[in-house]
């Protein structure tokens, strides 16, 4: 497989499973079509009436720091009914795939802060960094930010599985019977 279709297959992997722990909640979710800029699954109540969105973010574990890639972008979309979903498929097919559920504020002031510290100190060999729009979420930013942060260590485990904080924008189907 070439790298754009990895890239794609990975993509699509984590929106899928996203969809699937949704559903299985009992909320009705369904995919964004593609090229929907801020989102890529959309979860309504049965009377419509309540609405929230879904960005997902999906990576395997193997890259150096453990986090996942973003734009500048990211640090504008602060919408209480926007959360992402940011997916680590592990290190290969057989590991259990983790989900964090942040909400877009969350995120938002996560990679700014984080990027307004990168920018403001001094690159290799005391150079001045430039801008770009790559930003970063990771699960710890103490090599960045210094041990004061918010973002050390352990920052992302509430967010852990937490599809119960939804329900603040959106409620589930009540449970029905299982079927055979």
């Amino acid at each position: 497989m070439n790298a754009i279709d990895a890239t794609t297959v990975t993509g699509a992997a984590g929106e899928h499973l996203v969809m699937s722990r949704l559903l299985s909640r009992g909320y009705i979710a369904a995919l964004a079509p593609q090229g929907v800029p801020n989102f890529d699954i959309v979860v309504t109540s049965v009377e419509g009436t309540q609405l929230c969105a879904f960005q997902v973010k999906t990576r395997w574990a193997k890259g150096s720091d453990g986090g996942w890639h973003m734009r500048q972008k990211h640090e504008d979309l602060q919408n209480p009914r926007i959360f992402y979903c940011f997916v680590d498929l592990g290190k290969d097919a057989s590991a259990v795939p983790v989900v964090h559920v942040i909400p877009s504020q969350i995120v938002a002031e996560a990679i700014r802060s984080s990027h307004q510290t990168w920018l403001s100190n001094p690159g290799a060999h005391g150079h001045v960094r430039k801008d770009s729009n790559v930003r970063r979420l990771l699960p710890d930013y103490t090599r960045l930010m210094g041990q004061d942060t918010p973002y050390k260590a352990g920052w992302l485990d509430r967010y852990r599985e937490n599809w119960d904080q939804i329900a603040t924008v959106t409620r589930p189907v009540p449970q029905l019977e299982e079927q055979g």
